[in-house]
């Protein structure tokens, strides 16, 4: 890769502003081999020649506001960096749409495929332990809400939801392993 070559660009930076002609086409050349290595990293080969450009276009236009009390390497990568980053805004491709609220979805067929299984699952268990899963775990009721409704006692209800889901995780694994 080509070197930073920072001392010679401040020299040539600085004898560019007070007009010297042949500092200005050194520096143009070495930072054009430069900024080709910068490009390469980041961007399609395609467009870095094209960036290059852009950025010597830059530079060239926003010279005078260099400030040669300071080093010339960091200005020229902010600018370089800069030019690289209004590439990707113009060339990113993406597309902002606002969905409507009846706009049907891929989670809709998901929860149906899911609601589906688990119905057939609820019915390789006996009933009761099918009724407090149901009540617990799709309608989302507390404990103590299944065991009122059930007439069950809260520690019944959830040893019958621990014995029902294992029952249900088995059944899944045998198809798994099928």
């Amino acid at each position: 890769m080509t070197k930073y070559n920072s001392d010679r660009w401040d020299e040539w930076m600085r004898a560019a502003l007070k007009g010297d002609q042949n500092a200005y086409h050194l520096l143009l050349t070495s930072l054009r081999f430069w900024l080709a290595a910068y490009f390469a990293k980041r961007v399609h080969y395609n467009a870095a020649e094209d960036l290059v450009q852009d950025t010597l276009l830059t530079l060239h236009a926003k010279r005078q506001t260099f400030d040669p009390r300071y080093p010339f390497g960091p200005w020229m990568a902010a600018v370089a960096r800069h030019r690289w980053i209004d590439h990707l805004r113009a060339t990113l491709k993406y597309v902002e749409t606002q969905l409507e609220d009846d706009f049907p979805s891929q989670k809709t067929g998901r929860d149906a495929c899911a609601k589906h299984d688990v119905k057939a699952l609820l019915k390789l268990i006996p009933p009761p332990q099918a009724k407090v899963i149901e009540l617990a775990k799709l309608r989302e009721m507390s404990i103590e809400e299944v065991s009122k409704q059930t007439g069950h006692s809260p520690s019944s209800v959830k040893v019958m939801i621990h014995r029902g889901m294992k029952k249900m995780m088995a059944a899944v694994e045998k198809v798994q392993d099928d």
